[in-house]
């Protein structure tokens, strides 16, 4: 009861109008990975429990997310086209696709993709964004595809290429434009109108350096705060105004991984030239830090009591949310990319290999099934209506009865 009341709160603090089983944004209605829902999938392989499976065009690193009985996803095509594709969640049908924009091919890491921002949608409307050329390029459009507005909130450059997951707060879509500006260029967090995509607020970002966190809003310390590493820190603000409530200097330059939040503690964890793993108070006082139970691209989870990172290269831990203390570690798939997700008690870790480890969201390990579907996987699950869906290389799989 305590967990369903956290996500009915959380849903009507951003103001996200969508059914309790929708997942409309980056890591589902909570921005954190967990699913409130009963009867998901604990095992499947490549031709047993697939509701359906739909091929994908072009290539995107970007997850899917399902809204009033849609799923979008976006991808990069042939032509150096930039697609939002809608699909029914119940049968996988293609019901229409789109070309936001046409762009030259900007310069990636060979582990991004030119389509790995995760879209956001409200039951009425998505939110999709790119890079056009060295512009941040952001668009809404209707549940028939059909374009409400689209701009162009900031310049933006980075060597890895942009990677820049909405999130929606409020009547505002909100979008981080952390980079490596130079000259008059600022590094910003940026706040738009939902219905106009006229600029609400900006956050001048400290230190101007490049990291591709989704900024997420939890309920700590009696308020909202939007919370994101990056750039040098880790800092808190208002989501209503930009206002910054607190921040941490370091202790690294990079971050990917978004933050999540339980028993009154923050976690980060990720970073470049080195990794660390901290826990926060709501007040921005660090209670403790590990350099060695770390991730860089994947987010952690939370559940309870208790952390749990997966590092890129495999070596998951869980960690006690208020000490820091390692419960158990163990080496799961050879490479992750994609965020764990949770349902009823059990962690659902994807690696690029396409096998998803089912475990136990507890102090103690217990591996619960070990499903392959035999192909890379690069993106985030997303979990809704008792099913879990899962974008390949190639394809979107519904992962369920």
């Amino acid at each position: 009861m305590k967990n369903f009341l956290a996500t009915m709160l959380a849903v009507g603090a951003f103001g996200v109008v969508c059914l309790a089983a929708d997942w409309p944004s980056w890591r589902g209605a909570t921005g954190d990975g967990v699913c409130t829902e009963t009867n998901v999938p604990v095992k499947w392989s490549a031709d047993e429990n697939i509701a359906w499976k739909t091929a994908i065009p072009g290539k995107g690193h970007s997850s899917p997310i399902v809204s009033a009985g849609r799923v979008f996803v976006t991808s990069a095509g042939k032509g150096n086209s930039r697609l939002l594709l809608s699909l029914d969640a119940k049968t996988g049908k293609v019901l229409w696709t789109k070309t936001v924009l046409t762009a030259p091919p900007e310069k990636i890491n060979y582990l991004n993709s030119r389509a790995s921002s995760t879209a956001a949608a409200d039951g009425e409307h998505v939110w999709v964004t790119f890079l056009n050329v060295e512009k941040m390029f952001v668009a809404c459009y209707d549940f028939d595809g059909k374009e409400i507005w689209r701009t162009e909130p900031g310049r933006f450059t980075a060597k890895h290429g942009y990677c820049a997951s909405l999130l929606l707060y409020d009547d505002m879509v909100i979008v981080n434009g952390d980079q490596d500006a130079k000259g008059k260029d600022t590094a910003y967090i940026v706040a738009l109108d939902k219905a106009t995509g006229k600029e609400r607020w900006r956050i001048d970002r400290p230190n101007r350096v490049r990291s591709y966190v989704p900024p997420v809003v939890f309920n700590a310390g009696g308020k909202d705060q939007m919370v994101l590493s990056g750039s040098r820190c880790t800092a808190s603000y208002d989501p209503k105004t930009g206002k910054r409530n607190w921040l941490v200097k370091g202790p690294t330059d990079q971050f990917v991984a978004s933050m999540v939040f339980t028993d009154d503690v923050f976690l980060i964890t990720g970073g470049f030239p080195t990794l660390h793993t901290l826990g926060i108070t709501p007040k921005g006082k660090v209670l403790w830090h590990r350099t060695k139970e770390t991730s860089y691209v994947p987010s952690p989870i939370a559940a309870g009591k208790y952390f749990f990172v997966v590092g890129d290269k495999g070596q998951a831990s869980c960690l006690t949310a208020k000490t820091g203390k390692v419960m158990w570690t163990r080496k799961l798939g050879r490479h992750h990319s994609a965020s764990p997700v949770s349902a009823e008690g059990r962690l659902y870790f994807l690696d690029d290999d396409g096998i998803t480890h089912v475990i136990d969201a507890a102090p103690k390990f217990r591996l619960i099934t070990k499903n392959e579907l035999g192909e890379p996987c690069r993106a985030s699950p997303a979990i809704s209506d008792g099913k879990i869906f899962i974008r390949s290389k190639k394809h979107l799989y519904c992962i369920g009865k």
